[in-house]
Protein backbone atom coordinates (compact mmCIF):
# COMPACT_ATOMS: atom_id res chain seq x y z
CA UNK A 1 0.00 0.00 0.00
CA UNK A 2 1.09 3.28 -0.75
CA UNK A 3 1.64 6.31 1.53
CA UNK A 4 -1.14 8.44 -0.03
CA UNK A 5 -3.68 5.45 0.60
CA UNK A 6 -2.60 4.51 4.18
CA UNK A 7 -4.51 5.22 7.03
CA UNK A 8 -2.94 8.80 9.03
CA UNK A 9 -2.49 7.92 12.64
CA UNK A 10 -2.06 10.18 15.48
CA UNK A 11 -0.76 8.23 18.46
CA UNK A 12 -0.89 10.06 22.09
CA UNK A 13 1.54 9.41 24.63
CA UNK A 14 4.44 9.05 22.22
CA UNK A 15 6.85 9.11 24.97
CA UNK A 16 5.26 6.71 27.18
CA UNK A 17 6.46 3.01 26.77
CA UNK A 18 3.44 1.83 24.69
CA UNK A 19 4.28 5.22 22.73
CA UNK A 20 7.60 4.33 21.94
CA UNK A 21 6.70 0.53 21.01
CA UNK A 22 3.86 2.05 18.67
CA UNK A 23 6.33 4.20 16.77
CA UNK A 24 9.25 1.18 16.76
CA UNK A 25 6.57 -1.11 15.02
CA UNK A 26 4.68 1.28 13.01
CA UNK A 27 7.00 0.44 9.69
CA UNK A 28 5.59 -3.32 10.05
CA UNK A 29 1.76 -1.91 9.36
CA UNK A 30 2.37 -0.23 5.50
CA UNK A 31 -1.61 0.19 6.12
CA UNK A 32 -0.78 3.03 8.35
CA UNK A 33 0.94 6.37 8.00
CA UNK A 34 2.28 8.13 11.27
CA UNK A 35 0.57 11.39 10.63
CA UNK A 36 1.34 13.20 14.30
CA UNK A 37 2.65 12.24 17.59
CA UNK A 38 1.77 13.83 20.92
CA UNK A 39 3.59 14.10 24.09
CA UNK A 40 2.71 16.07 27.57
CA UNK A 41 3.08 19.67 27.54
CA UNK A 42 5.81 19.46 30.35
CA UNK A 43 7.54 17.20 27.89
CA UNK A 44 11.17 17.82 27.15
CA UNK A 45 10.91 15.53 23.49
CA UNK A 46 8.92 18.64 22.14
CA UNK A 47 9.97 19.58 18.92
CA UNK A 48 12.00 16.96 18.49
CA UNK A 49 11.66 13.50 16.13
CA UNK A 50 9.24 11.19 16.54
CA UNK A 51 11.99 8.53 15.42
CA UNK A 52 14.66 9.67 17.52
CA UNK A 53 12.53 9.48 20.47
CA UNK A 54 11.69 5.55 19.24
CA UNK A 55 15.16 5.20 18.74
CA UNK A 56 14.60 4.63 14.69
CA UNK A 57 15.48 6.13 11.89
CA UNK A 58 13.85 10.07 11.56
CA UNK A 59 10.30 10.44 10.61
CA UNK A 60 9.89 13.57 10.09
CA UNK A 61 7.29 14.20 12.38
CA UNK A 62 8.00 16.16 14.87
CA UNK A 63 6.51 15.97 18.51
CA UNK A 64 3.46 18.12 19.39
CA UNK A 65 1.46 18.81 22.19
CA UNK A 66 -1.87 20.43 19.82
CA UNK A 67 -4.39 17.55 19.66
CA UNK A 68 -6.70 19.55 17.92
CA UNK A 69 -4.25 20.41 15.04
CA UNK A 70 -3.11 17.15 15.03
CA UNK A 71 -6.48 15.73 14.31
CA UNK A 72 -6.83 18.15 10.79
CA UNK A 73 -6.39 15.11 8.10
CA UNK A 74 -6.42 12.19 10.43
CA UNK A 75 -7.94 8.76 9.62
CA UNK A 76 -7.39 7.05 13.25
CA UNK A 77 -6.03 7.89 16.72
CA UNK A 78 -4.41 5.47 19.22
CA UNK A 79 -4.57 7.19 22.73
CA UNK A 80 -1.97 5.92 25.24
CA UNK A 81 -1.84 8.85 27.48
CA UNK A 82 -3.05 9.97 30.83
CA UNK A 83 -6.45 8.74 31.99
CA UNK A 84 -7.42 12.19 33.23
CA UNK A 85 -7.28 14.09 29.64
CA UNK A 86 -9.49 10.93 28.41
CA UNK A 87 -12.66 12.72 28.75
CA UNK A 88 -11.04 15.60 26.36
CA UNK A 89 -9.86 13.12 24.02
CA UNK A 90 -13.04 11.68 23.50
CA UNK A 91 -14.61 14.84 22.52
CA UNK A 92 -12.12 16.49 20.10
CA UNK A 93 -11.86 12.74 18.37
CA UNK A 94 -15.85 12.64 18.41
CA UNK A 95 -16.05 16.18 17.14
CA UNK A 96 -13.57 15.56 14.24
CA UNK A 97 -15.42 12.16 13.46
CA UNK A 98 -12.53 10.10 14.16
CA UNK A 99 -12.18 6.73 15.65
CA UNK A 100 -10.46 6.54 18.50
CA UNK A 101 -8.50 3.28 20.58
CA UNK A 102 -7.96 4.35 24.24
CA UNK A 103 -5.51 2.67 25.84
CA UNK A 104 -5.59 4.43 29.05
CA UNK A 105 -5.75 2.43 32.21
CA UNK A 106 -7.31 4.29 35.52
CA UNK A 107 -10.62 5.47 33.70
CA UNK A 108 -13.03 6.80 36.22
CA UNK A 109 -17.10 6.90 36.11
CA UNK A 110 -16.94 10.43 35.02
CA UNK A 111 -15.81 9.36 31.49
CA UNK A 112 -18.61 6.67 30.66
CA UNK A 113 -20.91 9.62 29.87
CA UNK A 114 -18.54 11.34 27.77
CA UNK A 115 -17.72 7.82 26.25
CA UNK A 116 -21.38 6.95 25.43
CA UNK A 117 -21.60 10.36 23.72
CA UNK A 118 -18.42 9.58 21.33
CA UNK A 119 -19.22 6.04 20.83
CA UNK A 120 -22.58 7.43 19.39
CA UNK A 121 -20.84 9.59 17.15
CA UNK A 122 -17.31 7.61 16.02
CA UNK A 123 -15.97 3.73 16.87
CA UNK A 124 -14.26 3.60 19.87
CA UNK A 125 -12.42 1.02 21.59
CA UNK A 126 -11.25 1.02 25.13
CA UNK A 127 -8.72 -1.80 26.55
CA UNK A 128 -7.20 -2.21 29.16
CA UNK A 129 -4.98 -4.44 27.60
CA UNK A 130 -4.25 -4.49 23.75
CA UNK A 131 -2.29 -8.15 23.60
CA UNK A 132 -4.54 -10.53 21.76
CA UNK A 133 -4.13 -12.88 24.24
CA UNK A 134 -5.03 -11.19 26.76
CA UNK A 135 -8.40 -10.59 25.05
CA UNK A 136 -8.76 -14.85 24.58
CA UNK A 137 -8.11 -15.06 28.32
CA UNK A 138 -11.13 -12.36 28.78
CA UNK A 139 -13.14 -14.49 26.89
CA UNK A 140 -12.37 -17.81 28.69
CA UNK A 141 -12.81 -16.46 31.94
CA UNK A 142 -16.22 -15.35 30.87
CA UNK A 143 -16.88 -18.98 29.79
CA UNK A 144 -15.64 -20.60 32.70
CA UNK A 145 -17.38 -18.27 35.07
CA UNK A 146 -20.50 -18.91 33.51
CA UNK A 147 -20.37 -22.49 33.60
CA UNK A 148 -19.09 -23.14 37.08
CA UNK A 149 -21.31 -20.61 38.78
CA UNK A 150 -21.12 -19.15 42.37
CA UNK A 151 -19.92 -22.58 43.83
CA UNK A 152 -16.40 -21.05 42.56
CA UNK A 153 -14.22 -18.12 44.47
CA UNK A 154 -12.79 -16.60 41.79
CA UNK A 155 -9.13 -15.01 42.73
CA UNK A 156 -7.11 -12.51 40.43
CA UNK A 157 -3.60 -11.82 40.34
CA UNK A 158 -1.55 -9.54 37.98
CA UNK A 159 2.54 -9.04 38.16
CA UNK A 160 4.06 -5.88 36.60
CA UNK A 161 7.38 -4.32 36.75
CA UNK A 162 8.09 -1.92 39.76
CA UNK A 163 7.28 1.39 38.09
CA UNK A 164 3.84 0.69 37.14
CA UNK A 165 1.56 2.90 39.45
CA UNK A 166 -2.00 1.41 39.36
CA UNK A 167 -3.14 -1.84 41.45
CA UNK A 168 -5.25 -4.17 40.45
CA UNK A 169 -3.81 -3.76 37.07
CA UNK A 170 -6.86 -2.24 34.18
CA UNK A 171 -6.72 -5.90 33.25
CA UNK A 172 -6.90 -7.68 35.97
CA UNK A 173 -10.03 -5.67 36.82
CA UNK A 174 -11.44 -6.08 32.99
CA UNK A 175 -10.88 -9.97 33.89
CA UNK A 176 -12.81 -9.38 37.53
CA UNK A 177 -15.71 -7.77 35.12
CA UNK A 178 -16.06 -10.35 33.04
CA UNK A 179 -16.38 -12.77 35.27
CA UNK A 180 -18.50 -11.08 37.36
CA UNK A 181 -21.06 -10.09 34.21
CA UNK A 182 -21.25 -14.14 33.29
CA UNK A 183 -22.41 -15.34 36.56
CA UNK A 184 -25.90 -14.71 37.41
CA UNK A 185 -25.01 -14.59 41.08
CA UNK A 186 -21.96 -12.57 41.44
CA UNK A 187 -19.85 -13.93 44.35
CA UNK A 188 -17.15 -11.45 45.59
CA UNK A 189 -13.99 -11.55 43.59
CA UNK A 190 -10.63 -11.44 45.43
CA UNK A 191 -7.33 -9.45 43.53
CA UNK A 192 -3.69 -9.10 44.66
CA UNK A 193 -1.00 -7.20 42.29
CA UNK A 194 2.88 -7.88 42.59
CA UNK A 195 5.60 -5.24 41.36
CA UNK A 196 8.69 -5.57 40.96
CA UNK A 197 11.89 -6.11 38.52
CA UNK A 198 10.94 -5.81 35.06
CA UNK A 199 7.81 -7.97 34.47
CA UNK A 200 5.91 -6.74 31.38
CA UNK A 201 3.02 -8.27 32.53
CA UNK A 202 1.19 -11.68 34.01
CA UNK A 203 -2.56 -12.47 34.64
CA UNK A 204 -3.83 -15.16 36.11
CA UNK A 205 -7.41 -16.00 37.39
CA UNK A 206 -7.76 -18.70 39.50
CA UNK A 207 -11.59 -20.39 40.03
CA UNK A 208 -11.57 -22.17 43.68
CA UNK A 209 -13.91 -25.06 44.05
CA UNK A 210 -14.01 -28.07 46.34
CA UNK A 211 -11.37 -30.24 45.76
CA UNK A 212 -10.65 -28.55 42.31
CA UNK A 213 -9.13 -25.33 40.97
CA UNK A 214 -9.12 -24.16 37.38
CA UNK A 215 -6.04 -21.56 36.38
CA UNK A 216 -6.47 -19.59 33.11
CA UNK A 217 -3.16 -17.35 32.51
CA UNK A 218 -1.27 -14.74 30.24
CA UNK A 219 2.47 -14.06 30.30
CA UNK A 220 3.58 -11.38 28.25
CA UNK A 221 7.16 -11.29 27.73
CA UNK A 222 7.29 -8.33 25.48
CA UNK A 223 5.57 -5.06 25.08
CA UNK A 224 6.03 -5.21 21.49
CA UNK A 225 2.78 -7.69 21.58
CA UNK A 226 0.57 -4.48 23.16
CA UNK A 227 1.74 -2.74 20.54
CA UNK A 228 1.13 -5.06 17.85
CA UNK A 229 -2.31 -5.62 18.98
CA UNK A 230 -3.35 -2.37 19.41
CA UNK A 231 -2.54 -1.52 15.73
CA UNK A 232 -4.15 -4.62 14.17
CA UNK A 233 -6.97 -3.13 16.64
CA UNK A 234 -6.99 0.54 14.93
CA UNK A 235 -6.62 -1.29 11.54
CA UNK A 236 -10.30 -3.57 12.31
CA UNK A 237 -11.36 -0.25 14.43
CA UNK A 238 -11.81 2.16 11.26
CA UNK A 239 -14.15 -0.07 9.34
CA UNK A 240 -16.77 -0.56 11.93
CA UNK A 241 -19.50 1.89 12.50
CA UNK A 242 -20.17 4.24 15.40
CA UNK A 243 -19.98 2.35 18.94
CA UNK A 244 -18.28 1.22 21.81
CA UNK A 245 -16.09 -1.80 21.15
CA UNK A 246 -13.49 -4.11 22.92
CA UNK A 247 -10.51 -6.19 22.07
CA UNK A 248 -12.92 -9.22 21.82
CA UNK A 249 -14.87 -8.24 19.09
CA UNK A 250 -11.74 -8.11 16.05
CA UNK A 251 -12.18 -11.89 16.87
CA UNK A 252 -16.11 -11.88 15.46
CA UNK A 253 -14.89 -11.32 11.53
CA UNK A 254 -13.03 -14.88 11.66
Amino acid sequence: MTADLAVRLVIIGASGRMGRSLLRLLPQFPQLQLHAALVGPASLWQGRDSGELAGIARSGIALSTDLEAALGGAGLVLDFSAAGEASRHLGLCAAALIPLLLGTTGLGPQVQERLAEASAMIPVLVAANTSLGAAVLQQLVRQAAAALGSGFDIRIQDTHHRHKVDAPSGTALALGEAAAQAQSLPSPIGYASLRGGDVVGEHEVQFLGEGERLRLSHVATDRAVFAAGALRAGLWLIRQPPGNYRMADIFKEK
